[in-house]
């Protein structure tokens, strides 16, 4: 896996950490993580507009649902989608709403 498809596999699994704490600065740690990350996909949006989304989705929801974060997880009672739910190019825009994006992950997770 190259360096910008790791870059977005680490926002995407940030997002969902975020979005899965049950505790507030838990979900604040994933959430500056996911701003690091999102900060160097928009710095070079060009070299990740090839990759593929869902695929990435599905490597950040594995780790986001790893066995030793479970214990802190608890917001969202349901799966989470099997498609990812944001455009790459909403990721890599410079100003993604990182509050939004956690938002839109556990609305999409509590209504599958």
């Amino acid at each position: 896996m190259d360096a910008i498809a790791r870059t977005v596999r680490d926002l995407l699994a940030s997002l969902v950490k975020a979005a899965l704490m049950s505790e507030d600065r838990a979900s604040l740690f994933w959430r500056a993580e996911a701003a690091q990350a999102q900060a160097v996909l928009s710095a070079d949006r060009e070299a990740a507009r090839t990759l593929k989304l869902d695929g990435l989705w599905s490597l950040a929801v594995q780790e986001a649902e790893a066995p030793d974060l479970r214990d802190a997880e608890g917001r969202v009672a349901f799966g989470l989608p099997a498609a990812c739910p944001f455009a790459l190019s909403e990721l890599a825009e410079p100003d993604l709403d990182i509050d939004a994006a956690v938002e839109r992950i556990r609305t999409s997770a509590a209504t599958g």
